[in-house]
């Protein structure tokens, strides 16, 4: 599939070159005052307006971009993404194309950017061998790190869709129920987490009863977004035997504002590190089927954690193929996500859990778990096809004390 980025340098002021160049393209929605929102690409640090644009070109599918949400774009489908991405490229490049576009070009600082799509399901995954591995040294010291089917398949659950929030939205701290020294304990929590992860947005619905190839990932997979899932490690430790997390995972999870194309990451992906064994037949993947992203995570504007997701054991195909394997429909706005990115070295563990080793060793300033104030950035860049870098955009958020 073309990404429509062969091109000459975008005339957009300060774009070439910048990690927001005609190879990125992210798709947001944004709103000014009291407009309605709609649908925004960015280029540089300009946010283009696009429902009046195509609508004076009398494109075909004009309107999907003056809604509040990505999800008409995103249910056209592969070739009509492609079409698209190629016309965005065209207008931002072609030099007689300034005069229709650049009176929609508004900076990025002066618009209100919303969660740009609706989630329809939300699942997490948990692909990171080595996050799995320190988890289960912390929390299994004299057994094995891993279970017997982590190797076999990529585990995952069901989140809560209606709890997804866009970048910039504070975070109350949750209260529940925890174990305390006599008995359950009931209040805020007190060892409050991230997880540093992608998410992949979903494009394309399949019918229920049918299955999705590792093969057809990008006949379904809209784009990637930043995905911040908080967690809340002493409700969570106490909960999730028998059945898995729950109100520990389900209080917030935070999204970048902007979902990157996926055809703007073809010059990131890279091969597996390695499975061992092989998967069964509908997990095997050609490759290169993982992504080389960079991700940076700032505990109040300090850089404590640089995971890396090209580290990540399972592929995001498989983690759709086994999502859809036993028959369940994908559908459009549908979010599934890579569980905790982590390295193998320390600095590059991608939860406060796994940087402090349960709360038992201090990290950065002698930090252990969230505190109220507390300010977490995360920031993920991948190589474009130009040569440069892009960037995924940003997830932010700030942590407010727990409500009375």
């Amino acid at each position: 599939m073309s990404t429509g980025t062969e091109t000459r340098p975008t005339w957009v002021e300060g774009a070439d070159g910048s990690p927001y160049d005609v190879d990125n393209l992210p798709y947001g929605v944004f709103a000014v005052d009291e407009e309605e929102p709609r649908v925004g690409v960015r280029i540089g640090d300009q946010v283009l307006d696009v429902a009046p644009v195509a609508a004076a070109e009398m494109l075909d599918v004009h309107d999907v971009f003056n809604q509040p949400s990505l999800n008409a774009l995103m249910a056209l489908g592969p070739s009509a993404w492609a079409s698209v991405r190629t016309w965005l490229t065209r207008l931002l490049t072609e030099a007689p194309e300034r005069d229709v576009v650049e009176p929609h070009l508004r900076p990025v600082d002066e618009v209100r950017m919303l969660l740009p799509f609706e989630v329809a399901d939300y699942v997490d995954f948990y692909c990171s061998i080595q996050h799995a591995t320190n988890v289960g040294r912390m929390f299994r010291p004299d057994g094995d790190a891993l279970l017997p089917n982590w190797r076999h398949l990529p585990i995952g659950y069901h989140g809560r869709a209606g709890t997804i929030v866009v970048s910039g939205t504070d975070v109350v701290r949750p209260t529940g129920q925890r174990k305390g020294e006599a008995g359950p304990a009931y209040g805020p929590s007190t060892r409050l987490d991230i997880e540093a992860e992608l998410g992949f947005v979903v494009g394309t619905p399949s019918d229920l009863g049918s299955t999705v190839a590792t093969s057809a990932f990008a006949d379904h997979v809209f784009g990637v977004t930043v995905v911040n899932d908080w967690s809340a490690r002493d409700l969570q430790a106490w909960e999730y035997v028998p059945l898995g997390p729950f109100l520990g995972k389900s209080f917030a999870t935070s999204v970048s504002a902007w979902v990157t194309p996926l055809a703007a990451l073809e010059g990131a992906r890279v091969p597996l590190p390695g499975q061992e064994p092989p998967p069964l037949p509908y997990l095997r993947v050609d490759e290169p089927a993982g992504y080389d992203v960079a991700v940076e995570v700032l505990l109040n504007g300090e850089v404590v954690s640089r995971p890396p997701y090209a580290a990540m054991y399972w592929s995001p195909a498989q983690m759709l193929a086994h999502l859809s394997s036993n028959g369940a429909s994908l559908r459009t706005g549908d979010l599934f996500a890579s569980g905790t990115i982590s390295g193998d070295e320390r600095e590059q563990r991608g939860s406060f859990l796994e940087l402090s080793w349960g709360g038992q060793e201090p990290f950065g300033n002698g930090r252990t778990f969230l505190e109220d104030g507390d300010e977490v950035i995360l920031r993920s860049t991948a190589p474009g096809t130009l040569g440069g870098r892009i960037a995924l955009g940003e997830v932010r958020g700030t942590i407010l004390p727990a409500r009375p």
